[in-house]
């Protein structure tokens, strides 16, 4: 484009007619002045140099001369405009929801564009939002996971985990502690919110897309098993649309807790219990079936996509601990359970609402 510009421009300013000596191009063949031209006319020849008006052509070639430039200028434009859009894109990657406006989940931090598919990106991305909850009642005390999903302190997590809780604690990555409220529960959907006192400026999840999730897609899990702050195991998805069974009974879960000493919670599948006993009032959901380890704590914790969305909340795993007395039999077994992130988002507004099912 450059190349044809100078070439022009050589051209129009010294080629010659050899043969007559003649200038180039020559003058044209009528009265410019008869043809409407009128001053003009007359003003345009004398810039071309003959006694003469300038040529008819001249306002095309005026049009060629400037087509470079034109051609540069959107050029430019167009550079402009993706230049933008790679700020925008960047500035949506690495938005860290601490400026979404309060009661709005915000887009939440994902992976950068060079650790994206790796289980370490992943861990920087998200881990931030991943919080440990402690929830104590009359009956006991559970030990579970969240999710942040707004700058002022919305955690979504598991009803089990703060079911019955006079007093609920949150400990954010950053060792920071907190108190919550419980602002609205689901105990048909396993699903609670719960409000941090007086936070503001946090690190949010992106919620993303269950119904893209597919049988073999690699996820990430972060919670507090045992306890354990901020724990990040991998693994894939094993299985989609699993009926999981768990006990809405608000005490059932501390019981067991009490009961087992290890902080198992009881689930069912095929018709058979986990973990212990159910109890009689349960409920019952479609659930994402996972391999990644998940131990007692990971309840409320994430289950997250290779471009650090949430697509499940963990609910529900098979732990063989304390199932014999053998401690070479505990930790997980690659049976873990968590409610699609779409179920969460379908519930949200009503849980806002402080409802309670």
């Amino acid at each position: 484009m450059t190349d044809n510009y100078r070439r022009s421009g050589d051209e129009d300013a010294n080629q010659q007619d050899s043969g007559s000596g003649q200038a180039y191009p020559p003058p044209p063949p009528y009265d410019p002045a008869a043809h409407g031209g009128g001053q003009h006319a007359q003003a345009g020849h004398a810039a071309w140099g003959w006694g003469a008006a300038a040529p008819a052509h001249s306002g095309a070639h005026a049009r060629r001369a400037r087509r470079p430039v034109a051609l540069l200028a959107a050029a430019a434009f167009v550079a402009a405009v993706v230049g933008g859009g790679t700020a925008a894109l960047t500035a949506t990657l690495t938005d860290n929801g601490a400026g979404s406006a309060a009661g709005t989940v915000a887009t939440g931090t994902t992976v950068s564009q060079s650790s994206k598919g790796t289980v370490a990106g992943v861990a920087a991305a998200v881990s931030p939002a991943i919080v440990e909850i402690q929830a104590a009642s009359n009956s006991g005390e559970s030990t579970g996971s969240g999710v942040v999903i707004t700058s002022d302190g919305e955690i979504i997590t598991n009803n089990h985990v703060i079911a019955g809780a006079q007093t609920v604690k949150v400990q954010l990555s950053t060792g920071k502690t907190y108190t919550a409220d419980v602002v609205g529960t689901s105990p048909d959907k396993d699903l609670a919110l719960i409000k941090l006192q007086g936070a503001s400026g946090l690190k949010t999840a992106a919620l993303g897309n269950s119904d893209n999730v597919k049988v073999g897609d690699e996820v990430v899990a972060i919670g507090s098993p045992e306890g354990l702050t901020g724990t990040v195991t991998s693994g894939i998805v094993s299985a989609l649309d699993r009926d999981v069974t768990v006990s809405k009974e608000q005490d059932q879960g501390r019981q067991q807790q009490q009961q087992q000493g290890d902080g198992r919670w009881p689930f069912e599948f095929g018709g058979q219990q986990f973990n212990g006993d159910t109890g009689d009032s349960t409920t019952t959901y479609k659930a994402i079936q996972t391999d990644a380890s998940l131990n007692p704590g990971n309840s409320g914790g994430a289950l997250i996509n290779m471009n650090g969305e949430i697509i499940g909340i963990n609910s529900a795993m098979f732990s063989a601990s304390g199932s014999s007395g053998d401690s070479s039999s505990a930790g997980s077994v690659g049976l873990g359970f968590s409610i699609p992130v779409n179920t969460v988002k379908a519930d949200l507004s009503a849980l806002r609402a402080g409802n309670s099912d």
